[in-house]
């Protein structure tokens, strides 16, 4: 995990400062593109409901972003000496998660500027942030043994990621979801494992309250069936990676 913050800030003169930067002066600039010209400055508190909702899907896109190569990353170890696979994607995981707790730096400062006050429903973010964790770590597993037999997954993947994030309500409202012309569509945004990941963080930071009991059950509902699929798919082709790395 070391080694991978020196990557991430070699020759950066600011260094980990930039995990507090950047959701930051994304904040300020999503906040002014969406409260000005798109008109959503009727959501209460949408700084703060903006930049919780980016570092909660950052650590989703890092981790899964990160762990897909975790694998072919390690390949010239893994082809010297024999050690547990699932150390790598379980490295990348923790290491967006350490930028995450970075991040809440940047969460606190605008949540001051909001005049949003903490509330002891803060103390149930360990509870999100578990259940993220394993959702990522699950995700991770099964990018990463698919990416050593098809590398066109690292392509998809971003694709995907992107497509994903708009059908998340990160920057957009949550009634928009009600104007969805089909009702499948409109239960599956529902259903995304990330918008009930976003929907816990607001609930703790924003509406001082608990989360509903049914984003509380799809949240450890995906990452039981994320760590489950993950590991059964992981566990099935990893005496393969030799032959593909």
């Amino acid at each position: 995990m070391t080694k991978d913050f020196k990557l991430k800030y070699r020759r950066s003169v600011l260094g980990v400062v930039w995990s507090v930067l950047n959701p930051l002066l994304m904040m300020i600039v999503m906040s002014f593109v969406f409260s000005f010209f798109l008109r959503y400055d009727s959501i209460q508190h949408y700084p703060l409901y903006l930049i919780v909702g980016n570092v909660t899907w950052g650590v989703f896109s890092e981790s899964t972003s990160a762990g897909l190569t975790a694998i072919l990353g390690a390949a010239p170890l893994l082809k010297k000496v024999k050690v547990n696979k699932f150390v790598f994607p379980a490295e990348r995981v923790l290491f967006a998660l350490v930028n995450f707790a970075f991040s809440l730096i940047a969460v606190v400062i605008v949540m001051l500027w909001e005049g949003v006050m903490p509330t002891p429903y803060l103390l149930l973010l360990p509870v999100c942030l578990l259940l993220l964790t394993v959702f990522c770590f699950g995700v991770s597993l099964l990018l990463s043994s698919l990416t050593v037999f098809f590398r066109d997954v690292i392509h998809l993947w971003s694709v995907l990621l992107l497509a994903w994030n708009y059908a998340t309500p990160i920057f957009w409202p949550i009634s928009m979801i009600q104007q969805v012309p089909y009702h499948f569509v409109r239960m599956l945004m529902w259903a995304n494992p990330l918008f009930n990941y976003v929907q816990f963080m607001r609930s703790i930071f924003i509406d001082a309250a608990l989360p509903s009991t049914l984003v509380l059950e799809l949240c450890v509902f995906w990452a039981v069936i994320a760590l489950v699929i993950g590991v059964f798919a992981f566990r099935k082709t990893e005496h393969k990676f030799i032959l593909y790395i």
